[in-house]
């Protein structure tokens, strides 16, 4: 089946936005449709503790997205994650390169998700659940609105992700995230532990501001694809934009709960099939190191 087929068929099972909600429920806010943006990682908020950025630069200024360098100097990671980081910075200088989600065809799990992916769409449905489409490698992810995680959650590689309404924002909390080589925090190989939680709070926002924050972002992080970017936006600022709020925290690697930003705008345009396969070109020198081989032919 074809993405397209695919994304028509998840449409057909959603409802109106007014629909289906009793009249002591908060109203459900419409944020379907393409959303996306031409950067990548977290965008660091005005004050407070900082996700990571990338040690290595160009000669612009903007991160260097050929070598994936994180600062381990960060004082929200503690002494064991800080070395595992510069370890994967090192072997990042050498050349070495180190496998993450995107380069091993692995699925993306909060919060890497809103670091790596640059477009997806909310699609809610008539059973009360969410499904959340990335374009980068065809991920998925689902949400059991106005529900609890379970007393004891079976870790996935998605994580358990429950949401609810808060006035004019969406919140999504996730726990059971699956722990493992290749499931890091964001691109420079940040790891984590069972204990993750990751809370996300999406909002509508000016449509002139969205474009400012993203234009300042890719600034100072650099744009994908240089100045032609990934993909175009409606050109109209009048149309919301939407951001991100994403609270991350893990006692078992960081010092502190920390905060970052993520911000959209209304893509313009189709849907993109983007499909990640495995491929004897390489990224860097050994990259499938990870890759699964059957023992005995199947056939």
């Amino acid at each position: 089946m074809s993405k397209h087929v695919l994304i028509a068929a998840i449409f057909l099972a959603t409802v109106p936005v007014s629909s289906t909600w009793s009249a002591n429920e908060a109203p459900r806010l419409d944020f379907s449709g393409g959303w996306g943006r031409n950067a990548f990682n977290f965008e660091p908020m005005p004050s407070g503790p900082q996700p990571l950025t990338n040690l290595s630069r160009n000669p612009d200024g903007t991160g260097n997205a050929a070598q994936l360098v994180g600062d381990y100097r960060n004082p929200i990671l503690n002494p064991e994650a800080a070395a595992v980081v510069k370890e994967k910075g090192e072997l990042a200088k050498a050349g070495k390169g180190y496998p993450d989600p995107s380069n091993q065809c692995r699925p993306y799990a909060p919060p890497f998700t809103f670091a790596m992916q640059e477009n997806f769409e909310i699609l809610p449905k008539k059973d009360g659940t969410m499904t959340i489409v990335y374009s980068q490698d065809d991920q998925v992810r689902w949400v059991r609105m106005n529900g609890t995680h379970p007393a004891k959650v079976v870790p996935s590689h998605m994580g358990d992700s429950v949401g609810h309404y808060e006035g004019d924002t969406l919140v999504i909390d996730t726990i059971g995230i699956m722990t493992g080589p290749i499931t890091p925090v964001d691109r420079w190989g940040t790891p984590h532990s069972d204990a993750l939680h990751v809370v996300e709070r999406y909002r509508f926002i000016d449509g002139a501001a969205a474009k400012m924050a993203q234009e300042k972002w890719e600034k100072a992080d650099g744009r994908v694809r240089g100045a032609m970017g990934v993909r175009d936006f409606d050109p109209d600022t009048n149309v919301k934009g939407l951001q991100l709020e994403l609270t991350v925290e893990d006692p078992n690697v960081f010092t502190t709960p920390w905060t970052a930003l993520v911000t959209y705008r209304r893509v313009a345009g189709p849907w993109e099939e983007r499909v990640c396969a495995d491929n004897p070109v390489e990224h860097y020198p050994g990259e499938w190191m990870l890759l699964p081989k059957a023992d005995k032919p199947d056939f």
